[in-house]
C-alpha cells in the first residue's frame, strides 16, 4: 500500500521548490496594454508594487474566453475546486509540466483555465551542492517583461460562498541561462505563443504542451542580490538590485 507522501504525490503531484518569489512592480494597466487584454472590472489600474510576492500573495494574469483576453488578480497558490480548504494552495504555486495533463489538481485547469502572469523577474537560490544558498534575480535579457504559462481555478469558501481566484505557474527543466543555479525553471512565453497558450477552443493540448520547454538560451539575465528578499515583510527596488562587490581594503 502507498503511503502518505505517496499518494499525495500522485495527487498534486512533485512539489517543485522553486519560483517562489516574484517582482512585479508594473503597474496592472501597462501589464494589461502588453498582452492586450482588458482589465477586470475593479481591478485597480495602478496596483502598487511589490518587489517580493511571494506565494498566496498577489499576481496579476491574463485568461481568455469567447475571444475575449482579461487582465485580474489572483492569489498566488492553486486551489482546486474539489479542495475541502484553501490551505493546499500553499503547496501548488508551482505545477510541474510534464505532469499537468495527468495530475488531479491541475489537469482540468490546463484544459480549461490557463493564463498569463506578466512579471518583471523572479528570484532563485543557489542549490548547487557545495555553493553558499545566494538568491539570483532572473530578468529577460532584453528588459520586457516575462509572460509566465500559468493555470487557474476559482474555489468557494462553502463558510462564506466567497469566491477564491487562484493560480499557479507552470515549470520545466531549466535552459542553459539557469541550469548552473536550479534544475527548474517556469515556462516563459513569448508574445507570439500567448494565444496559443490561452486559447483551448483553438488549440489543442498537443500544440499547447509543445509551449512547456525550456526557454531558448539567452533568453534570461541574473545576477546575485541581497538575502533580504528571503522575507516576503521586506518589498522595495533595492531587493531586484545587484550585490555590489566588497573591496578588499
Amino acid at each position: 500500500m502507498a503511503n502518505r507522501e505517496e499518494r499525495k504525490t500522485a495527487v498534486y503531484g512533485k512539489i517543485d521548490a522553486m519560483c517562489g518569489r516574484i517582482a512585479l512592480f508594473t503597474p496592472p494597466a501597462h501589464l494589461a496594454r502588453f498582452l492586450d487584454a482588458a482589465l477586470a472590472a475593479g481591478l485597480d489600474p495602478d496596483a502598487p508594487p511589490n518587489w517580493n510576492v511571494g506565494p498566496q500573495q498577489t499576481l496579476f494574469a491574463a485568461s481568455e474566453y469567447a475571444g475575449v483576453r482579461v487582465l485580474d488578480q489572483y492569489r498566488w497558490g492553486l486551489v482546486p475546486s474539489w479542495a475541502k480548504d484553501p490551505t493546499i494552495g500553499n503547496k501548488l504555486f508551482n505545477a510541474r509540466g510534464e505532469t499537468i495533463t495527468e495530475k488531479p489538481s491541475f489537469r482540468t485547469a490546463f484544459a480549461k483555465r490557463p493564463c498569463v502572469a506578466p512579471v518583471n523577474g523572479f528570484y532563485e537560490w543557489d542549490h548547487r551542492p557545495g555553493h553558499h544558498r545566494e538568491p539570483y534575480y532572473f530578468t529577460r535579457s532584453d528588459e520586457e517583461l516575462l509572460l509566465l504559462a500559468g493555470l487557474y481555478e476559482y474555489w468557494r469558501n462553502p463558510n462564506d460562498d466567497e469566491w477564491i481566484a487562484t493560480c499557479t505557474i507552470v515549470t520545466t527543466t531549466p535552459s542553459a541561462d539557469l541550469e548552473e543555479i536550479h534544475d527548474r525553471m517556469p515556462v516563459v512565453l513569448e508574445t507570439d505563443e500567448v494565444e496559443t497558450w490561452l486559447n483551448v477552443a483553438d488549440f489543442g493540448p498537443d500544440e499547447r504542451l509543445a509551449l512547456v520547454r525550456p526557454a531558448p538560451q539567452g533568453t534570461l539575465a541574473h545576477y546575485e542580490v541581497s538575502k533580504a528578499v528571503g522575507s516576503v515583510k521586506n518589498s522595495g527596488p533595492e531587493l531586484a538590485e545587484p550585490v555590489q562587490p566588497q573591496s578588499l581594503f
